[in-house]
């Protein structure tokens, strides 16, 4: 029975197959409709990735003569808008018999029950119950269907009628019926019957929207020198630094090792910027006076628009710029002029176009062009992914002592972040929302993700108690793993690991078709190095790469945020990995086995040579045998051969090829395995907020996996030092006794034709079992022997 749960469980964590019904399918019969404007040999919609929705939309854009209220002499108007039991309200202007609301209602169709679309017009009273004006009433049968890209439908005046609807009154409303699907340009901005109870601020946070990333830019900062820098203590030369600040980025160049008022540095400082540039550039020089105090002595202040913009490794002129005495106040005026030199500072600083500047890890990154636009290349392909809808997702909050979630999808390739409307109170949200990007490296991949919206303006508190949308969970997809054209229909498990171990939050389904525009130019690519050139001509260190990255985060985050509604702070952090570099026992393993998994395959290969070798199989070691013969006689055919056993293994494995994109694999990231202490000390706090005894016994644990790896790293450094050792005569004798044999192996070598030497050493390699020894061989014990470094360690 417990094996049946588990391979149950196994299955769930897996890819499934979807056969969803995508493309247009119109509700007045046959594949596309024949009342309203439907035409049969109509151009397929751009949505056919996606499963068609049905709304009736009722755009109210204005009304006119109104009648003022008997009692007040005036009108507050407002529209309702009622179907069944869904009410949709515009907002009410105050004193005003001709108002313009412009405003469109969505209502979904599978979920309205009326025949009769009702237009009220009502006046707002503050005290008593809404004063009603008239109405106009729309029959469902009679609503016309609009399918993009024909152009929107134009309103019409309507007269207002009493509440039995057996006379006209006073006024006319102008109004827009007709159904559509999610295609229509009025979907994004509309009111929907399914955020109904959204109130307040909530309601922009419920839309879809698409965000852009800001531009980014690597702001390159060479501090040459500086001249007639002079401290408060002008009997003591100044040992001067500096220090630049480009928003919350502070770098500081080393100390200048002379005590002098010209120091010079030559150092390089690079920090992110985006723009538009809205941070000043703040440099500062100052005097190490002690250890613990530093002293100001200049400092610059410019806006960054005002630096070159380099697009290659071409040479960047140096400028002096002046620097401004620090600490001179307005009452201190005269001194100023007093002074008979300024200090200057001499800098090369530029913004580089030609970098890719990263902020997401290039494990899975999803953009490869440089910054400058002029040095983009053309798209070579069009990735289309049509969100469809999540099934059996896990209740992420409680609303009014009720379990529940609003499920919303953040789909991040490139510079382009989309994100769906939010669903409300749904286990089994329906989107069917479809985007397009372009592709300029096949070699990238998109990141989705499901969160839960916790900001609609209610009193909803999330599982974790903070007020932040929570993960549940996230997919990614490699566009060189697609085939092109085609249309890959998969349900995603939602994996999420918690500390309290691998938790599936539900599935979401998708739509992924990626379209090759140019297949030459994607074969050309790949010969090709994925990030721009002055990556590898101007290389930043591991170090600098990790700190820019971390900026560009942030940076992305801070201008997401600021968006409205905003793509939140712990959205884009989960999309982008921001946790990726932190210590994790269970990456570590996993990252072990997987080199052992590289190396099975080596392994396997050695331990069939063995058994060749060792006669387990004699006709295998015939074969072999007679195989070697030949292309010893015949060593022209020995890289033909090699290449031609390559492609036949291709063709065999091309059978056994995966049909649909990688998944996240549990076993692989060693989820289920994982020991709740180990997951524990994953989701800890940097610095840790652990107690003083846990903290001890993982540095303990830490310590023994370090000294493990230590060994292994040693032992591998140890063998490569034997191999100097064999030249370096470090050690004398042995040194002595390989250079002679080197002398005599030299000389048979030249006399003796090398497939005799081949031959005889192939054959001694594979001779039987009973010409063979248990001990090692000659040239094993004289290379252990060998001296290594190891001994001068302390």
């Amino acid at each position: 029975m417990a094996a049946k749960d588990g391979a149950k469980s196994q299955e769930d964590y897996k890819l499934k197959d979807m056969k969803p019904e995508l493309g247009e399918r119109w509700p007045h019969g046959g594949q596309r409709g024949g009342t309203g404007w439907i035409g049969s040999e109509r151009a397929a919609s751009t949505y056919d990735l996606v499963e068609q929705m049905f709304y009736l939309y009722v755009r109210v854009v204005k009304a006119k003569d109104l009648p003022p209220n008997p009692v007040t002499s005036n009108c507050d108007p407002y529209v309702e808008v009622k179907i069944g039991n869904y009410k949709g309200k515009t907002k009410h202007f105050e004193k005003r018999t001709n108002p313009e609301w412009n405003q469109v209602f969505a209502f979904s169709k599978d979920k309205v029950q009326s025949s009769t679309v009702e237009v009220f017009v009502r006046d707002k009273e503050m005290v008593t119950r809404d004063e009603y004006i008239g109405k106009v009433v729309f029959d469902m049968r009679e609503v016309p269907t609009r399918v993009p890209p024909d152009s929107p439908l134009a309103p019409q005046w309507y007269r207002l009628e009493d509440r039995r609807g057996e006379s006209k009154k006073r006024g006319e409303v102008m109004v827009a019926v007709w159904l559509g699907t999610q295609a229509d340009e009025a979907f994004p901005d509309a009111w929907h019957s399914d955020a109904s109870s959204v109130q307040g601020e909530g309601v922009q946070s419920v839309r879809s929207k698409v965000y852009v990333s800001p531009k980014l830019w690597y702001l390159r900062v060479n501090v040459i020198e500086a001249q007639d820098v002079e401290p408060s203590d002008r009997s003591q030369p100044p040992q001067a630094f500096v220090k630049v600040q480009v928003g919350n980025q502070i770098l500081k160049t080393k100390l200048c090792p002379n005590k002098t008022t010209n120091p010079m540095w030559n150092e390089d400082l690079v920090f992110v910027a985006a723009e538009p540039f809205e941070e000043q550039f703040f440099l500062t020089v100052e005097n190490k006076v002690t250890p613990a105090k530093d002293e100001v002595m200049g400092r610059l202040i410019s806006p960054l628009s005002v630096f070159e913009k380099r697009l290659d490794h071409r040479a960047v002129h140096s400028k002096w710029y002046n620097l401004e005495k620090f600490g001179f106040g307005a009452l201190e005026g005269d001194k100023r002029h007093e002074l008979k030199f300024s200090s200057r500072i001499h800098l090369r600083v530029c913004l580089e176009g030609g970098y890719h500047v990263m902020d997401e890890s290039t494990l899975y990154i999803s953009d490869v062009k440089p910054t400058a636009r002029q040095l983009w290349k053309q798209p070579i392909g069009i990735l289309e992914v049509g969100i469809l809808s999540a099934q059996g997702l896990s209740p992420m909050k409680t609303k009014d002592g009720k379990a529940t979630t609003d499920p919303y999808c953040v789909a991040k390739y490139g510079q382009k972040w989309v994100r769906t409307r939010t669903i409300i109170e749904s286990y089994n949200p329906k989107w069917n929302e479809q985007y397009t990007w372009e592709v300029y490296d096949p070699c990238t991949v998109i990141t989705l993700g499901v969160f839960d919206n916790c900001h609609l303006g209610g009193s909803e508190k999330s599982n974790s108690g903070a007020k932040v949308d929570s993960r549940i969970g996230k997919v990614r997809i490699r566009l060189s793993t697609l085939e092109a054209d085609r249309i890959y229909t998969h349900s995603y498990p939602l994996l999420v690991l918690q500390t309290k171990g691998l938790k599936k939050m539900g599935e979401v389904q998708l739509a992924v078709r990626f379209t090759c525009l140019s297949l030459a130019h994607m074969i050309y690519l790949y010969g090709h190095p994925l990030l721009p050139k002055m990556h590898y001509l101007h290389p930043f260190t591991v170090n600098q790469l990790d700190s820019l990255r971390y900026q560009a985060m942030s940076i992305v985050s801070a201008r997401l945020a600021r968006a409205e509604p905003p793509l939140r702070k712990e959205i884009v952090e989960y999309m982008l990995d921001v946790d990726s570099h932190m210590w994790s026992m269970r990456r570590s393993k996993a990252n072990f086995f997987r080199i052992v998994s590289v190396f099975s395959g080596l392994i396997a290969m050695s331990k069939w040579l063995g058994d060749v070798c060792y006669w387990k199989n004699p006709l295998t070691s015939i074969l072999f045998h007679v195989l070697f013969f030949i292309l010893i006689c015949y060593p022209e055919l020995i890289l033909p051969t090699t290449f031609l056993y390559m492609f036949l293994i291709g063709l065999w494995n091309f059978r056994f090829r995966t049909r649909h994109p990688a998944h996240m694999d549990i076993k692989l990231s060693w989820a289920e395995a994982a020991s709740p202490d180990e997951l524990d000390e994953e989701f800890d706090t940097f610095p840790t907020s652990k107690g003083q005894d846990v903290v001890k016994m993982r540095y303990d644990r830490l310590r023994s996996v370090a000294g493990r790896i230590q060994m292994v790293v040693g032992d591998i450094a140890t063998q490569g030092e034997r191999f100097q050792a064999l030249l370096s005569w470090r050690d004398p004798r042995a040194t002595c006794l390989f250079v002679i044999f080197c002398l005599v192996a030299a000389m048979i070598l030249y006399v003796t034709p090398f497939k005799i030497i081949a031959l005889a050493a192939g054959m001694f390699w594979m001779r039987h079992p009973k010409f063979r020894s248990k001990m090692p061989s000659a040239p094993s014990n004289f290379f252990r022997k060998l001296p290594s470094k190891a001994d001068c360690m302390l």
